[in-house]
């Protein structure tokens, strides 16, 4: 799985993410608006390559955003860590927590919300590609 997702952009953009926000969590400062800035890239990105501000892929790097935007509020702080250890587990292992969730959104699916699909968006294990192809009848109306 490893080897099929290094070949993609979205894969090189997340490793850095979590190299910056690691340094930002150990100490640097600066690091948290060095990955907010690769986060906004990432989201323009995506966002022009998709032609829709509103795609998918977009969606996950602008909710991304508004994660390290909240996290600089010292009650939400935490959040970074949440942010980190999910980055990781979609670097490592291809399984994103935040594009489940996503999809599970009412603009995001046709299909109505059950708890079966709760169960497949989270448990299905991640798979080569995008969750969207793990869920094809509840597929976002902005991809």
């Amino acid at each position: 799985m490893l080897a099929y997702q290094i070949r993609h952009i979205g894969w090189w953009y997340w490793l850095a993410t979590v190299g910056l926000l690691a340094a930002t969590l150990a100490g640097w400062t600066e690091g948290i608006y060095c990955t907010m800035a690769l986060t906004a890239w990432q989201y323009l990105h995506f966002a022009r390559r998709d032609r829709s501000l509103v795609s998918f892929t977009a969606q996950i790097r602008f909710a991304y955003l508004g994660l390290l935007v909240l996290g600089l509020w010292g009650p939400f702080h935490f959040i970074h860590y949440l942010q980190l250890v999910g980055t990781t587990a979609l670097v490592l292992a291809g399984y994103c927590l935040l594009a489940r969730t996503l999809l599970l959104m009412p603009w995001n699916r046709r299909a109505r919300f059950t708890l079966s699909l709760a169960r497949r968006a989270f448990l299905t294990p991640p798979v080569r590609g995008s969750i969207l192809q793990i869920l094809p009848a509840e597929q976002p109306r902005y991809v």
